[in-house]
């Protein structure tokens, strides 16, 4: 593999170096950003970048985009995992590894993430559910989220199985964020 990794300028713009697929935010529809665009890095966060297209969208890039361009370091598995026993603990801290898109604020400070329960397996392993919600009810990029919270508490030790549902009941609102979220925000 070759080094695929942008040069990003003082603007934050670079100019993609092979075709990528994104997700438009916040509708959730994908699309190819072509070999060659112009794109502005809005922000590089967890596991994933977001950038405008020429065309002003905003695009979150792959995982896997967002590590060959450079935004992103590969995940080296120390995060989540490690020899220490399984704990509810755990599951938070691999929460405020998901991030918004297009806030630069974790899902657990932007009160995203509503319940938390595990239940041990018979065969000593655990099983966690997670409630979560999105900040407006016809966000497209729920699922994803939702996919990103599953991977991101599957890779914490001891965890088999996770189970994340999105729900609206509550609604989120503002009164949700946390107070590092509304410092981020300028909200204080």
């Amino acid at each position: 593999m070759y080094d695929q990794s942008v040069s990003v300028g003082k603007t934050k713009g670079f100019t993609l170096p092979r075709a990528a697929v994104a997700t438009i935010v916040p509708a959730g529809h994908q699309v190819t950003l072509a070999a060659g665009d112009r794109v502005t890095l809005l922000q590089a966060l967890g596991a994933t970048a977001t950038v405008t297209t020429r065309d002003g969208e905003m695009a979150r890039l792959s995982r896997q985009d967002s590590i060959d361009f450079g935004f992103i370091d590969a995940p080296d598995g120390s995060a989540v995992a490690s020899d220490a026993p399984f704990s509810i603990d755990r599951v938070w801290e691999a929460a405020t590894t998901v991030y918004d898109p297009e806030i630069p604020v974790d899902i657990v400070e932007l009160g995203l993430v509503y319940r938390v329960d595990a239940e041990q397996l018979d065969g000593g392993g655990w099983h966690v559910d997670i409630d979560m919600s999105v900040t407006a009810p016809f966000c497209g990029m729920g699922d994803i989220l939702r996919l990103d919270l599953r991977d991101a508490v599957a890779a914490v030790t001891g965890v088999d199985t996770v189970d994340v549902k999105l729900v609206f009941d509550p609604p989120w609102d503002a009164s949700r964020l946390s107070d590092v979220a509304r410092l981020e925000l300028g909200m204080f």
